[in-house]
């Protein structure tokens, strides 16, 4: 930059910044190198906060700006293990935002330079951007994106991609001489899931996530390494093209999906700013649906002679920006590995790590699930770790970064005994990977755990009955003892059992004392009296809402009892079968298996539980205690047997566990997803995908009126009411 330039901006930047600038510009450039040979060592958010600091230093200073500045470059230098090629057409990055008023902004300024009729909404897949060259249909070449103007040869990789064409399709439309086409090459979360497995099995290191594993895998000088890694591709993009034009981006699309191309079934044409905003929101809430990773959207103006207009800064378009989502991927240090005891006795390690903010919270701890695992991904205590988190579960480390070792980590060591009761662990069955505590009954944490599952929502759903409660319930501090001596006492308890508990708070994810913020010592309740030795409101509740639970449908008590491999899809095809919880305890193995969506596992699991002594007088407590053992009329009139459904979107009459219960006692079937032998699909308000799924299948479609039919007069007469065909 000149110094005339300089001095318009008033002062030349001081030498703390300068020198903040140099060193953020290198460590950037290092970063960015690191990712594009699929080894980087921080997560995705930390390198946005770096560039975001970056930015805002040359907008205050426009004297750093220079050519060789991060901000003004695409992706990283080239390594020198491929040939180089130069792409056809630049390949530019994207601008991002990262809340709705940064993406209103821009697409406000856009709609004052041109009138824009159409976005263009698409997620934004983790994955490694790829540009490849058709000649007259044909693959002829495949290439990192490189820096945007120079990329890597990786034709003999990307020919191994089972869903990129070797010759384009020309039976719909003709094929143009000449088309340079972009995407994102991916590992799906399934197929990284078995490939991690593969790797550990051969002694290898796992890949940390699906972005590492795709571009690594893109990046063997072997080809045969390559093929045997489950790579797909979805194209976004058109650079150079001879023989076609395109007057949309979405025609674009639809060309390149007739010429053969992966093209993303998922986007989708908005009007307006508000639609762009509900395009974003549904894929927030379901991100995990595509089946690979996301970590955003992006949102581009669907008319491209009106993009040209809008043209392009150094780096990046101004007619498209990137939508990106809280991170779900962060990077710190694992402090610890420790182990939990679970309701069945199942012993899980987990991670105690440097507490971090990720998906919009602070996490402390994640699981490890067992030590097998631990082996799989490699993690060592001391490791510095990718975390993520999806949904409202419990964190995962998905590995280490091996590049950050200095040494000083040290291996987990599985423990021989229960840390709660000390009873020698064990497996169950000879393949188990999983150790577990033998002592169901009396150990403390087993028990803890039973309690707050019977009192879940897939359970009896008794919300006054959580996790402090659980925990005051099986271990008081002394002179009170335990009022519990297994889960079967649950509804015979009386108040005058409950008052003199007092009892530690456990953290539910890990089991560990919480501490009193004040005086750093754990943390102490009396759950169950007040000050003046009175029960609280919450033991009221809690009786009532006991009282309320034993008149819950069987399948729910089926969950309740801890039965292993018996979750609510279960525990419905059970009831449904049989009825009643005697007619279940009677069958044997083969009964069991034969009931649709049991199988054999299942069965011997059932058959196993009902033969130990202590499990049948749960049964029976609960039985004198007045829990509901069996179907509501049981042996009456089934109208919606044999009938499948579907429920999606949110009704305004029932939730939707009641409304799947509804179903059930009339002898119907749900499940979660639709297909050719779905019988209804019940939709409610904003039914979403499912609701498109079953309208393209022909599957009948009732809106709440038409559920109502279907439970009062049967499944002849609501095919009348279907609001489809």
């Amino acid at each position: 930059m000149s110094s005339a330039q300089e001095r318009a901006d008033g002062e030349t930047a001081p030498a703390e910044v300068r020198e903040r600038h140099a060193e953020l510009c290198q460590e950037i450039d290092d970063h960015s190198y690191r990712y594009y040979m699929g080894r980087p060592i921080i997560s995705d958010a930390e390198y946005d906060e770096l560039m975001a600091e970056l930015e805002r230093i040359e907008e205050r200073h426009p004297s750093l700006v220079t050519q060789d500045s991060p901000t003004q470059k695409v992706g990283a230098e080239i390594s020198v293990e491929f040939a180089t090629v130069e792409h056809l057409e630049r390949m530019q990055s994207l601008d991002n935002s990262f809340d709705i008023e940064e993406l209103t902004a821009w697409a406000r300024r856009a709609e004052n330079e041109t009138e824009i009729d159409a976005y263009l909404c698409e997620l934004k897949i983790d994955g490694l951007a790829v540009d490849l060259v058709y000649e007259n249909g044909r693959l002829t070449r495949a290439a990192t994106r490189g820096d945007g103007r120079v990329g890597e040869d990786i034709t003999l990789n990307v020919r191994t991609i089972d869903s990129v064409p070797e010759q384009l399709d020309h039976s719909v439309r003709a094929v143009p001489e000449l088309l340079e086409v972009r995407g994102e090459v991916y590992l799906p979360w399934d197929a990284f899931e078995e490939m991690n497995t593969r790797l550990a099995d051969e002694g290898k290191q796992p890949f940390a996530n699906p972005r590492n594993g795709a571009a690594g895998s893109l990046r063997q000088k072997d080809p045969r390494i390559a093929a045997t890694r489950p790579l797909a591709m979805l194209v976004h993009g058109v650079g150079a093209c001879e023989g076609a034009s395109f007057t949309h981006q979405s025609h674009a699309y639809e060309s390149l999906r007739d010429w053969g191309l992966p093209v993303s079934d998922l986007y989708r044409v908005v009007r307006t700013i508000d639609e762009v905003r509900g395009y974003v929101d549904y894929y927030h809430e379901h991100r995990h649906d595509p089946g690979y990773e996301i970590d955003g959207v992006v949102v581009k103006v669907d008319d491209i002679s009106i993009q040209r207009r809008l043209g392009s800064t150094s780096r990046a378009p101004r007619w498209a920006i990137a939508y990106k989502y809280p991170p779900q991927e962060v990077t710190t240090t694992l402090v610890d590995i420790r182990v939990n005891v679970g309701r069945t006795g199942r012993v899980t390690p987990y991670g105690v790590m440097e507490p971090v903010r990720v998906a919009g919270s602070e996490v402390e701890f994640a699981t490890l699930h067992n030590a097998n695992e631990v082996r799989r991904k490699g993690v060592l205590i001391g490791d510095a770790v990718v975390v993520r988190k999806a949904g409202d579960v419990i964190p995962e480390i998905l590995g280490p970064v091996p590049d950050r070792r200095d040494g000083g980590e040290r291996e987990f060591v599985m423990p021989t005994h229960c840390p709660e009761c000390g009873t020698e662990l064990g497996r169950q069955r000879e393949a188990d990977v999983d150790l577990r505590c033998p002592n169901s009954r009396s150990c403390p944490a087993q028990l803890r755990e039973r309690l707050f599952h019977v009192a879940s929502r897939k359970a009896f759903d008794i919300e006054a009955l959580g996790y402090v409660a659980a925990t005051a319930l099986t271990q008081p501090l002394e002179p009170a003892k335990p009022p519990l001596r297994d889960e079967g006492d649950l509804f015979h308890l009386t108040v005058d059992q409950l008052l003199p508990i007092k009892s530690l708070v456990l953290d539910p994810d890990t089991s560990e004392p919480k501490t009193d913020p004040d005086t750093g010592e754990p943390k102490v309740v009396s759950f169950f009296a007040n000050q003046q030795g009175e029960p609280k409101k919450t033991v009221w509740t809690l009786f009532e809402q006991l009282e309320e639970a034993k008149n819950k449908p069987l399948w729910r008590v089926l969950v309740a009892l801890s039965i292993r491999h018996v979750g609510p899809a279960v525990a419905e095809d059970l009831a449904r079968h049989f009825r009643s919880l005697d007619h279940i305890a009677e069958a044997d193995e083969e009964e069991l298996a034969s009931v649709d969506g049991v199988g054999p596992t299942v069965a011997r699991s059932i058959v196993e539980w009902f033969q130990v002594d202590w499990h049948r007088e749960i049964v029976r407590k609960w039985r004198e205690a007045g829990v509901r053992m069996a179907e509501e009329g049981a042996g009456g009139p089934r109208p919606l047997e044999g009938v499948t459904v579907v429920v999606t979107g949110s009704l305004t009459e029932y939730s939707r566990d009641s409304a799947k219960e509804e179903i059930a006692e009339r002898g119907g079937r749900v499940t979660g997803s639709v297909s050719k032998k779905t019988s209804f699909v019940v939709a409610g308000d904003n039914p979403g995908s499912k609701y498109d799924k079953a309208a393209e299948l022909g599957v009948p479609i009732l809106d709440e009126a038409g559920f109502g039919v279907l439970l009062g007069q049967g499944p002849d007469a609501a095919i009348e009411r279907r609001v489809n065909g």
